[in-house]
């Protein structure tokens, strides 16, 4: 498989990297392995859930995304805050503060996400009240549970709300609103997010259901956020900028859009293996009387996202207060809105990076081989071996990646056995006796 076609924001440097096995174990798509005493992480099956930032001790996964100057390339900016940056600020009950340091840092104006995710909530109940699709719909919202599902759960991708994330609708609209607002042409004018997570700058460098991403760059939460805590204290307390209500700011944590679907048989579920025995579910077809299902990678949703400074559920309480005085929806779609600019432009498909071969006979064989491989290990999968299971290890053996010596436990019996051999040896081979050693003394 060509891995040039994927880009990652999730990297890995290795001079940091120790060799233990916290991400192997808990990588969702079983993308890292540990070979020659480093992490390697295998690019077609990552997703950018960013799971191994959080778990690595010694801080050797790192996410990439634009540094500050990108700014700088644009002469009108456009900055598109995610909701979950206003639960990384104490006792805040105004989120014009945060948009008017925005416009201090030097943006030329500011689309909030938010407001984008209220007009994706509107689209999403109309979309809803059609009887062809397959139900329940699971929210596309999360890039990282988009991609997963693109490469573990392929059976599920009917189910999937065809529609543009919040991010990407905020950066057509804004950009479109700037270019008839200044005359200036589309290049020059830069929409920028600011992410809780790096699977969004993901996202906008290889997006998936868009050709190409309105988003012309990045930011990490916690790079914005020291420059924004001392803006904030030069904005006017008469700066009215906000324009999103409790549904928009709600998507910021775990929940927020199911709720803004305004369907009562949802279901919301955040951390990426809570994701992931829910699809389990919903391909073994266990859910059938859901509506909707949200699903976030990060624990409490983006406000968990590895690029915040807040505790993710200290996070959620802060938006939660915020929402208490906001007004329930500010943006709304007009009654004879067709939804199609919202919609996808081009399907996302199965990548079939889990398969053995792309001949089925041989995929077959391999599978066969993997299964008299595994039976052949301990069954522990320890993680020693530097892949996360015995069954990752024989599909590893299988693709030519490793041999079964990797095996401590097949090691240690070898090594058992030699000794054993050795000791029985020894008991008859000749050595010189006690009393010859007497007589040569005399």
């Amino acid at each position: 498989m060509d891995t040039t076609n994927f880009f990652h924001s999730v990297t890995l440097d290795r001079d940091k990297c120790h060799g233990c096995i916290n991400c192997v174990k808990r990588c969702p798509t079983e993308a890292i392995r540990v070979r020659n005493g480093k992490a390697v992480i295998i690019k077609e099956r990552c997703i950018d859930c960013g799971e191994c930032i959080r778990v690595c001790p010694h801080h050797a996964k790192q996410a990439l995304f634009d540094p500050l100057t990108v700014m700088d390339r644009f002469s009108y900016k456009i900055a598109l805050p995610a909701p979950a940056l206003y639960g990384q600020f104490n006792n805040l009950d105004d989120i014009d503060l945060i948009l008017g340091a925005l416009l201090r840092m030097g943006f030329d104006d500011v689309y909030e996400v938010a407001k984008a995710a209220e007009l994706v909530s509107d689209a999403t109940r109309r979309y809803m009240q059609r009887e062809d699709i397959p139900r329940p719909v699971i929210s596309s919202a999360c890039p990282a549970v988009l991609r997963l599902i693109r490469v573990r759960f392929p059976q599920l991708l009917p189910n999937v709300l065809p529609m543009h994330a919040p991010i990407e609708v905020a950066a057509r609209m804004a950009k479109k609103a700037a270019a008839q607002k200044t005359g200036l042409p589309m290049d020059q004018i830069g929409a920028i997010f600011i992410s809780p997570c790096p699977a969004k700058v993901t996202a906008v460098k290889m997006p998936l259901g868009a050709e190409k991403s309105w988003v012309d760059g990045v930011l990490a939460i916690r790079e914005v956020y020291p420059k924004l805590i001392s803006l904030m204290r030069e904005v006017p307390s008469s700066a009215e900028l906000a324009n999103a209500g409790r549904m928009g700011v709600g998507w910021g944590s775990s929940g927020g859009e199911a709720a803004a679907a305004l369907k009562e048989r949802f279901l919301a579920a955040d951390g990426i293996e809570n994701v992931i025995r829910v699809l389990e579910d919903l391909e073994d077809e266990k859910f059938y009387d859901l509506d909707f299902v949200e699903l976030n990678a990060c624990s409490g949703g983006c406000v968990g996202g590895v690029l915040n400074v807040e505790n993710p559920y200290v996070a959620k309480a802060k938006l939660k207060r915020i929402r208490k005085y906001r007004p329930v929806s500010c943006n709304h779609l007009p009654e004879d809105d067709d939804l199609s600019r919202l919609l996808w432009d081009e399907p996302v498909e199965y990548e079939p990076v889990m398969e053995l071969d792309a001949d089925i006979k041989v995929a077959m064989e391999k599978m066969n081989r993997m299964k008299e491989i595994e039976s052949r290990l301990y069954g522990m999968d320890c993680g020693s071996c530097g892949a996360p299971s015995c069954k990752a290890m024989a599909e590893d053996i299988v693709r030519g990646f490793s041999s079964e010596e990797a095996c401590i436990f097949k090691l240690r019996d070898e090594m058992r056995s030699l000794a054993s051999g050795l000791t029985r040896l020894s008991q008859f081979m000749p050595g010189p006796s006690i009393n010859s050693d007497v007589e040569q003394d005399k």
